[in-house]
């Protein structure tokens, strides 16, 4: 290659052609461009006459100029000019074989497309050259095979860096690969220090020159976060010393919809020459629970990446309640002694399974939850399967429902027995039962069990084959307490008894505490030894790669437990986050003992950086220039001649303008306004603000225009009643699509049932079980009592059947006469609506609800009932239009309009149920009530 300042020539010779051009100048200035020859008759009349003015018989200056200018950029392209050629020094310079060595670790990651440039400016200069070129990768060392630079030049984007860096035996491994036959070597290094190192740069040296190729970019590490105090604590380092310089540290992970996001962000400052620094945050539990990975933004590497396991928090508990509406009677609260259990040594998470499941929780437990819909069921056996705990209690729904029954309950660790056990009242089979001494292979083996621990009722089992081996805590009669199930990587922990202490006096213990600790409910972690992990397979959930992209780990195999923490990152041991029985633990490729140094070259190596600028070739834009100055070569030729004009332009422009003028052109509107103008939805942000700070009442909408529009009327109608009655002023009704609509806006929700009407899906099934157990309540009617009792007698009643099936609908009776609904606002004893059948139901009274002598009616449950059932068809007696007119007939005179009035008041009562609850039931209205009876 020749040089000329910052040009450089891969065909120097070819510059001879130059020489040239004088002789071409003369040439093309002797030969003017042709003239038009045109025939004219007239031509005779100018004979003999003189023309004044000479038509040149040479080139224009500036045509020629031109022409000149092109033939230069040909001969000069061809030339094969270099902008910036490197100047070669070194295994650069040589004309032998050359050896490229890549480190090709994550800590090559950060920089690796400008290292691809380099090496390939490197292989083009060798393919020019014809110099033969093998690669040797020391994080994954093959055998070299030197080959033509073009081969390997064609494979730079299959080239990547690996999550881990070349350790001792790589190295060792490699030196024993190399060529016996010398050339030279470019090795393109990571720039950390390593011991191994020296061995391989003195067999390089041997055979021949040796070129480093460094970058001196700032390098950045992130340690392994730690959670001391309550804070969660990081530590920065940067591999050289240097002014001061801020980064930015982000927190990933899922927000509560489930979709990735950046959770939190904040910017940590290196003082000038520090080459360490911290930083210290304090998360909410609930947000430290969903972050996946910390990194230092804009790093692109995997030693810029940390992702926390257990080690990094509290145990995240997730408490669900089947209706945890227990006005202020904390006491008989379901999730009262778990909160004071878990609350100094766990995070409590709020919210429904919906919300909680994105959040990745430890533990969910389940307080006297009896269904769940499929969705939930789905999405739970999704997260058991990854690892989690699901917590189970008994209690009266769990008893008197039919789950677990014939066939074990995915999310039951055994079969149960109708209706449960009492051992401790009048009606009992004995003396309460104590807690028998826990078995060897029982997780709460050796806890010492208080006297005091008895249990008055309980869930049975049924016996089972696998009974035997699932059971972990029994009575002293032997019937199980406690019973266990793995699912996947999780387990299934069912208490047979209430998690308050209405079944048993557990829940009062000290022994309470130590069971949940035992099933790692409420115990923190903590970072284990080798020897603890010595037989147990640790199985890959996620691993990074070098560039610090968190991907999922397929069909990876397990690592053993004693190589998880000790043995050096590889191929069998991607950085990552690995599953146990019981816990996870993060292998990050940085640890908190990890010490990094700048690599550290003798002076007789020389060491090439990024800060050089780039080798350009200009042969292809001398070629294009040559090509355009011809163009316009031609286009001068054409003018001078006379052969180029006429209205073609004219056309041409005004072709332009007509374009632009019609891409201008307003194009109309294709969008339909909604023709439904009169029915309001939640998924309206001003009508769900209205529904969120009003009273507001809701139909579920059944696809039946005209069954939608006539709940639409009913509530208006009741939602009229009750404003001119009660002190409740009720907003519009809404109609509400269960598949997109927020729901958590209404008290009370109307679904009228219909043979035809499709099935929610699952995720709707999951919001309307969150719905009822945070207070809400449903009125089914199914419209057909006057043609069959309440049933599956109709067709609606079959429907009412599969649509209700997956719901947590507690059991049910018919509503009792002493009932709260009876005397909420008004005194009732029917609840007709167009037809006056009595049968509605409502939530079944506790088993041990008795009447008290002197009082009139029973201490029934002490929460709304969660859904009412009925086929009065309410909506049409409550119907009115715009004016306050009623819109359905019923009856006929007098004994019809007293029955709508009926079915208003029901109404009235129904609504001011779900808004004050059952605070009729309470000792200080007893003196009214009684003198309203006239008793």
């Amino acid at each position: 290659m020749t040089m000329l300042g910052p040009l450089g020539f891969t065909a120097p010779w070819l510059l001879l052609g130059l020489l040239a051009l004088p002789v071409l100048w003369i040439i093309l200035r002797a030969v003017p461009p042709a003239p038009i020859r045109r025939m004219f008759p007239g031509v005779v009349l100018l004979l003999g006459l003189k023309d004044e003015e000479q038509v040149t018989d040479r080139t224009p200056w500036w045509l020629l100029l031109m022409r000149m200018l092109a033939v230069a950029a040909v001969i000069i392209g061809l030339a094969g000019p270099l902008l910036n050629p490197q100047e070669q020094s070194g295994a650069e310079a040589g004309s032998g074989p050359l050896l490229v060595v890549m480190d090709a670790s994550w800590s090559s990651a950060s920089d690796w497309r400008q290292r691809q440039d380099a090496l390939d400016t490197l292989l083009a200069r060798a393919e020019r050259e014809a110099r033969p070129v093998a690669l040797l990768r020391l994080t994954a060392p093959e055998e070299p095979q030197f080959q033509a630079a073009g081969v390997l030049q064609s494979r730079l984007t299959g080239i990547l860096p690996e999550p881990w860096q070349p350790d001792a035996e790589r190295v060792e491994r490699a030196i024993e690969m190399l060529p016996e036959q010398d050339f030279d070597s470019y090795w393109m290094s990571d720039g950390l220090a390593r011991d191994s190192r020296a061995p391989l740069l003195a067999a390089l040296e041997s055979r021949g020159d040796v070129t480093v190729f460094e970058s001196p970019r700032a390098h950045y590490t992130l340690a392994p976060a730690r959670f001391e105090d309550g804070h969660v604590r990081l530590s920065l380092h940067r591999l050289r010393p240097g002014p001061e310089a801020e980064v930015t540290i982000a927190g990933h992970g899922l927000d509560p919809a489930g979709n990735p996001a950046v959770l939190v962000r904040n910017p940590v400052i290196f003082e000038q020459s520090a080459t360490d620094a911290e930083l210290e945050l304090n998360l909410p539990a609930e947000l430290r629970a969903r972050i996946t990975r910390f990194e230092i933004e804009g790093a692109r590497s995997a030693g810029a990446v940390t992702l926390p396991d257990d080690s990094l928090r509290r145990r995240e508990v997730a408490l669900i309640a089947g209706n945890e509406n227990r006005e202020g009677l904390e006491l008989l609260s379901p999730l009262h002694f778990l909160d004071r259990a878990l609350e100094p040594t766990a995070d409590l998470l709020d919210g429904t399974l919906e919300e909680v499941l994105p959040a990745n929780p430890d533990v969910i437990v389940l307080a006297d939850v009896a269904t769940l819909s499929p969705g939930e069921e789905a999405g739970v056996l999704e997260w058991l399967e990854s690892g989690g705990t699901l917590l189970r209690f008994a209690g009266p729904r769990l008893a008197a429902s039919d789950v677990s029954r014939s066939e074990e309950d995915p999310l039951m660790p055994v079969r149960l027995r109708a209706g449960g056990r009492s051992v401790g009242g009048a009606m009992s089979w004995g003396e309460p039962k104590s807690l028998a001494p826990f078995a060897e292979e029982s997780p709460f083996f050796g806890l010492d069990i208080p006297d005091d621990v008895t249990v008055t009722s309980q869930v049975m089992a049924q016996p089972d084959p696998t009974l035997a081996s699932r059971v972990i805590a029994q009575l002293t009669d032997g019937t199980p307490m406690v019973t266990r199930k793995r699912v996947g990587q999780g387990q299934i922990v069912l208490f047979h008894v209430t998690a308050n202490a209405e079944w048993s006096s557990l829940p009062l213990s000290g022994l309470f505490v130590q069971m949940l600790e035992r099933l790692a409910v409420s115990s923190m972690p903590a970072a284990p030894a080798p020897e603890d992990l010595e037989g147990t397979i640790w199985q890959p959930l996620r691993v990074l790669d070098a560039f610090g992209r968190v991907g999922d780990a397929g069909n990876l195999p397990g690592v053993e437990g004693e190589a998880l923490l000790s043995a050096a990152l590889g191929p069998d041991l991607m950085p990552g986050l690995y599953q146990g029985e019981d816990r996870s633990l993060a292998r990050n490729v940085v640890s908190a003992e990890s010490v990094f140094e700048p690599a550290a070259w003798p002076e007789r190596i020389s060491v090439e950086g990024l800060s050089r600028p780039a080798e350009t070739p200009l042969a292809g834009w001398l070629l294009a220039g040559a090509i355009a100055l011809l163009l316009a070569d031609v286009i001068a030729s054409l003018a001078l001649s006379g052969r180029l004009g006429g209205a073609r332009p004219r056309a041409g422009t005004a072709a332009i303008l007509a374009v632009l003028a019609l891409s201008l052109t307003p194009v109309p509107s294709s969008a339909q306004e909604s023709t439904d103008s009169t029915r309001t939805s939640p998924g309206d942000e001003a009508a769900a603000m209205l529904a969120a700070s009003e009273v507001t009442l809701a139909h579920v909408l059944t696809g039946d225009r005209q069954l939608d529009d006539l709940a639409q009327a009913g509530l208006r109608g009741l939602s009229e009643i009750l404003f001119f009655r009660t002190s409740v002023e009720p907003a519009d009704p809404m109609g509400v699509d269960l598949e997109t609509d927020e729901l958590a806006f209404f008290p009370m929700l109307y679904w009228p049932v219909t043979a035809g009407q499709p099935v929610p899906s699952d995720a709707a099934y999951a919001k309307l079980n969150d719905y009822l157990r945070s207070g809400g309540m449903i009125l089914f009617d199914t419209r057909d009592s006057d043609v069959a009792s309440f049933g599956a007698s109709s067709t609606e009643g079959r429907k009412l059947q599969e649509l209700a099936a997956p719901l947590d609908i507690p059991p049910l009776e018919p509503i009792p006469q002493d009932h709260v609904l009876t005397r909420t606002f008004y005194l009732l004893q029917d609840f007709p609506g167009r037809y006056a059948s009595r049968d509605v139901w409502v939530e079944a009274a506790a088993p041990d609800a008795e009447l008290i002598e002197g009082m009139p009616f029973r201490n029934l449950n002490d929460n709304v009932t969660p859904v009412v059932i009925g086929g009065n068809d309410w909506a049409a007696a409550w119907a009115m239009d715009e004016r306050g007119n009623p819109l359905v007939r019923i009856g006929s005179g007098f004994a019809g309009e007293r029955q709508r009035e009926i079915a208003y008041r029901f109404g009235v009562n129904l609504v001011m149920h779900v808004l004050t609850g059952n605070y009729k039931s309470d000792q200080v209205h007893v003196p009214a009530l009684l003198d309203r009876l006239g008793q």
